[in-house]
């Protein structure tokens, strides 16, 4: 089965400081192209997308460039990239323009889970994201199960942009927390410019003793709730090796989703993200 990869990170810590990583022993090291490669060695991933690793903010645009010279070259599978962004600033706009235009450019992320939830409710946030359809570009939304309805606030207010969902929304799965994340998925659902990605739960579960089971209710609500033309793969490789690896990921999903048939299959873990992250 081809491969589209959503949702792969790299960083190099001698290029670049990601200072949270000091803080995730398993993590605080480089993970570049290479052990990309070797990762997934076995797989046909044709393509993948390149999500924003928080950098430090001052490194930002450096970041961006270095990932969108990576896309340029032809010895690896990356083909788009969601470069990293702070639309809680004025100087929101300059900074796109540094980078809009890009043919490797899809999209932007603000990694909001780990902020105030105020922070995406401000007026100049929303009208910075809403500005993102001028130029095409989309907007992975990262936040936790809880706080979806903030999610839900900005879609609303950004009718004209391109939404992706990151992690199946972050659902608590080690908890089966699942009630109040259900609603928001799917009032999140109801709104046909977002997109939800099937990535990055293991890490959300148990991650010493998880099993495939444990990931069947958020996997099955959120296909159930964006239906087989609105859901795509990502691995969250290397933040998923905290719970998996790539392999046991793609299997566990493979699995999941074995009853719906290789043409429904296929637009998840392909022909959908070709068409939202336009890398056809």
């Amino acid at each position: 089965m081809q491969i589209v990869d959503t949702h792969q990170h790299l960083w190099d810590l001698d290029l670049l400081p990601y200072s949270w990583t000091a803080n995730a022993a398993q993590l605080n090291r480089s993970f570049r192209m290479e052990d990309y490669l070797a990762a997934t060695a076995g797989f046909d991933v044709v393509k993948s997308v390149h999500v924003e690793a928080d950098v430090d903010e001052a490194y930002m645009l450096a970041e961006t460039r270095h990932v969108l010279g990576l896309a340029e070259r032809d010895d690896n599978p990356l083909s788009g990239v969601v470069a990293a962004c702070r639309p809680e600033y004025d100087s929101f706009g300059d900074y796109v323009r540094q980078i809009a235009g890009h043919p490797h450019l899809k999209g932007l992320r603000r990694i909001l889970h780990t902020e105030p939830d105020e922070l995406s409710t401000t007026t100049t946030f929303t009208e910075n994201v809403r500005s993102l359809s001028q130029y095409g570009l989309s907007f992975d939304l990262c936040f936790l199960g809880r706080q979806l309805p903030l999610a839900i606030r900005l879609i609303k207010e950004c009718p004209d942009v391109q939404f992706i969902l990151d992690h199946c929304g972050n659902p608590d799965i080690k908890a089966r927390d699942y009630d109040a994340w259900r609603a928001g998925i799917t009032e999140i659902a109801s709104y046909p410019n977002v997109v939800g990605k099937v990535s990055g739960i293991v890490v959300n579960t148990d991650r010493e003793n998880w099993t495939v089971e444990d990931l069947r209710p958020a996997v099955e609500h959120v296909i159930a709730s964006f239906g087989w033309e609105r859901v795509m793969f990502g691995s969250d490789w290397p933040v998923c090796t905290l719970a998996a690896s790539f392999q046991q990921w793609v299997e566990a999903l493979q699995f999941l989703t074995k009853d719906a048939g290789e043409e429904n299959q296929r637009k998840l873990f392909r022909t959908n993200a070709e068409r939202v992250y336009r890398l056809s």
